[in-house]
């Protein structure tokens, strides 16, 4: 009983305390949570002063109409497929023509073209007029997210994120693909496209949802009550949702319409739809809102996310109601009964639409041809003379010889056990805590400094697993790309054998977790941190390496699929072990290297929407990291500055090229504020000819400039105020840095 009070029959302030206890009951959140607001606390609407154009009929037949249904994109699982065909047919053969009334269709950005084909063939088969709004895919790609939508607090890697109920994520994602959804669903914007249109044509404009039917009664009580009220300049029709549409056929059947209204306007009415809200959130009853039509969306709370709630209209009041329509049904019995909750229906809307943005957003790959490409290796141009890539072909292949002479490699080779005494658990400790001999605390911090057998390659490093992993990473890399140039198939076989080593034997292989990276032991019950997951941050690469041992065939099926099963465990491991989230949620480039690494595998695994949103994350990390003039405030908080701003920086070129492979763009983004990878290269590479002010209390490779330098020369061409610099030709550059500084091996063939 509770649930269905009246607030707007009470006072505001009295209304606002129970509306928003029924708020916190439906999310079951008794404290926290978003401040939310909520419509019916804007004042009340004044009623106008202006009287309203009365138009003086004599009778009905001077009241003519237009009635037009506006075809859309079905959207599985919230519609069955072919539904919108299904129900165009149904109008076409069941719905009587009315007097006075001329029927017309909008066919609305129809995205599949067979789809679109055959609605347009059966329109023009039924000599019914219509508009036809084309997709148009370039345009569809003009379309970015709406990061400044979100307040920054509510990141999705943020702790407030975590804690928003299923629905409140699925809002929250909506707004963030709002101009992407507005484009392909163009919800508003053909409600708008036939009302235009329609005001030419007749004294009253239905521009109604393609699943609107109505029954010969229907419309009969819908033109009486507009005859009674015809100095209204809109009226709302309640919709009955509908599970068998053949029920509308039985004489004299009158359901109960209490279902978000269709609306009808008069031809001098002054309001249209808004085109900013978009489909999913509230794009009729933000004109409610406009024109004070009272309803249960007056209780509908605001969230941080949410567009605005608009002020009232001067046409605020100027309605009445008429009639019904029956919303056809969408093939989902599920979703259309009555204790089946709203927010359910929008849920599940909510993920039909990102799906099929994500679809789109693969640029039209197959599903083979998106889990084959490279991301990180260009063969291209490597037979290029001018590109003088002679020499470091020569490098590659004495890189490669030596690597043959390494390895296999595996975790079980340590000479110490992790805590858990299991030898397949990767294990390390954490590299800048240090035993303490002075003080009762255990360990103390010394950023910069590494305890022994924790720098890369030292003789101590043996005990642990890090060097091995690397080696794994790079050995692979390098061997695929050497098999790729010589076409010698004893490169890839090493490689080969590298892999099934380290992941696929049983008796060798790593178990698919860091629980033991960067541990300090007697703290967090021995086991690793948040921090450790950066150790394996080369996955990005490791896996072209993979690709390319698969695309020769260098790996059976079966091992292939059990190599991507190892992978699924650890990309599970990444997303829900406390590690993983603490990780994610890293506001420095451990954040960068979290989305780095969870990207790259989603991308090798096919996990479309865990790469889609790891790659929207990635935009809320630059506004975040990045200050105004490019600078990087949380790397400038270390004692070794010169490496983590180089460090963070080379991080982001991977992901902006991983996000470049699947279509989607970080070069060009920017913030609010003019965040963008593009001023943080120009806040830093002027460092190249000039002393670093910050502190660095160890010796820096100023080299670590060039691939960055190299990255912006590529996508944003010559740098103003660097002219003067004489920079080495990329061939001449090393192509082998130290693992630490965060550059791929043999970084320039990208």
């Amino acid at each position: 009983m509770f649930l269905n009070i009246d607030f707007k029959k009470m006072p505001p302030s009295l209304a606002g305390i129970l509306c928003r206890l029924k708020y916190r009951l439906k999310t079951k959140r008794v404290f926290g949570g978003p401040r939310i607001e909520f419509p019916f606390e804007r004042s009340r609407p004044v009623p106008s002063n202006l009287e309203i154009k009365k138009l003086k009929y004599s009778n009905e037949q001077n009241e003519n109409f237009v009635l037009y249904r506006i075809i859309g994109n079905d959207l599985p699982p919230r519609h069955r497929t072919g539904q919108a065909l299904e129900n165009l047919k149904f109008i076409l053969e069941h719905e009587v023509d009315f007097p006075n009334c001329e029927k017309r269709f909008v066919v609305n950005r129809i995205v599949n073209a067979e789809v679109e084909n055959s609605i347009l063939e059966v329109l023009n088969n039924s000599g019914y007029q219509y508009l036809h709004i084309p997709f148009e895919y370039d345009k569809y790609r003009e379309n970015v997210l709406d990061i400044t939508g979100v307040p920054a607090e509510f990141a999705p890697y943020s702790r407030k994120y975590s804690r928003l109920s299923r629905a409140e994520k699925s809002r929250l994602q909506m707004r963030l693909l709002r101009y992407k959804n507005n484009y392909v669903m163009n919800n508003n914007g053909a409600r708008n496209t036939a009302l235009q249109e329609g005001k030419k044509l007749a004294k009253w404009v239905l521009p109604w949802d393609g699943n609107c039917f109505i029954t010969p009664n229907a419309w009969e009580e819908i033109v009486n009550d507009i005859i009674s009220h015809s100095d209204k300049l809109y009226f709302l029709v309640p919709m009955a949702r509908m599970t068998s549409n053949f029920s509308l056929l039985e004489e004299n059947f009158r359901p109960i319409a209490e279902e978000e209204p269709q609306l009808i306007f008069r031809h001098d009415s002054g309001e249209e739809f808004d085109a900013n809200f978009f489909y999913g959130r509230r794009p009729k009853v933000e004109l409610f809102w406009r024109l004070g039509i009272p309803g249960a969306w007056d209780c509908w709370p605001i969230e941080p996310w949410d567009l605005p709630c608009p002020e009232y209209s001067k046409d605020a009041g100027k309605y009445a109601s008429a009639g019904w329509v029956a919303r056809l049904f969408s093939g989902q019995t599920e979703l259309e009964n009555k204790d089946t909750a709203l927010i359910d229906r929008g849920v599940a809307r909510n993920n039909a639409i990102e799906s099929l943005l994500v679809e789109l957003d693969k640029g039209g790959l197959s599903e083979g041809e998106f889990l084959e490409r490279l991301v990180f290796i260009n063969f291209s141009e490597l037979n290029d003379p001018d590109k003088g890539y002679k020499g470091l072909l020569q490098i590659l292949q004495g890189a490669a010889d030596a690597a043959m002479q390494r390895g296999p490699y595996s975790v079980i080779d340590k000479k110490t056990l992790p805590p858990s005494k299991n030898a397949h658990d990767y294990w390390h400790p954490s590299p800048y805590f240090w035993p303490n001999p002075i003080t009762r605390l255990p360990y103390i911090r010394r950023d910069g400094k590494r305890v022994p057998g924790t720098r890369l390659y030292e003789p101590m490093s043996d005990n642990y697993d890090r060097t091995r992993l690397q080696r794994l990473f790079d050995d692979t890399f390098v061997l695929t790309l050497a098999g790729s140039v010589s076409q010698d198939e004893q490169y890839d076989d090493h490689a080969a054998k590298l892999v099934r080593t380290w992941f696929l034997n049983p008796e060798t292989a790593m178990a698919p977790h860091l629980d033991y990276a960067q541990v300090r032991k007697g703290w967090n019950k021995n086991r690793g941190s948040s921090s450790g997951i950066i150790e394996a941050k080369d996955f990005y690469y490791f896996l072209d390496a993979v690709r390319l041992l698969e695309q020769r065939s260098k790996l059976t099926q079966s091992e292939s699929n059990a190599f991507r099963e190892w992978l699924s465990k650890y990309l599970h491991w990444l997303r829900i072990s406390p590690q993983g989230v603490k990780e994610r949620a890293a506001q420095n480039n451990h954040g960068t290297y979290y989305d780095l690494q969870v990207g790259a595998i989603a991308a090798f695994l096919g996990e479309d929407t865990l790469l889609r949103h790891t790659l929207r994350d990635c935009r809320f990390r630059i506004v975040q990291q990045f200050a105004t003039d490019g600078s990087q405030p949380e790397e400038l908080k270390r004692t070794t500055t010169a490496h983590y701003c180089c460090f963070n920086l080379q991080g982001w070129v991977h992901l902006a090229q991983l996000a470049e492979s699947c279509g989607e763009d970080l070069w060009s983004f920017e913030g609010p504020q003019g965040q963008s990878i593009r001023r943080a290269m120009e806040w830093l590479l002027p460092y190249m000819d000039k002393e670093w002010p910050f502190q660095q209390i160890v010796e820096f490779d100023s080299e670590r400039f060039y691939p960055i330098y190299y990255s912006y020369l590529s996508r944003y061409g010559k740098m103003n105020g660097l002219e003067h610099l004489e920079v080495p030709r990329q061939e001449e550059v090393k192509p082998l840095f130290f693992p630490h500084d965060g550059i791929r091996p043999f970084w320039q063939l990208n």
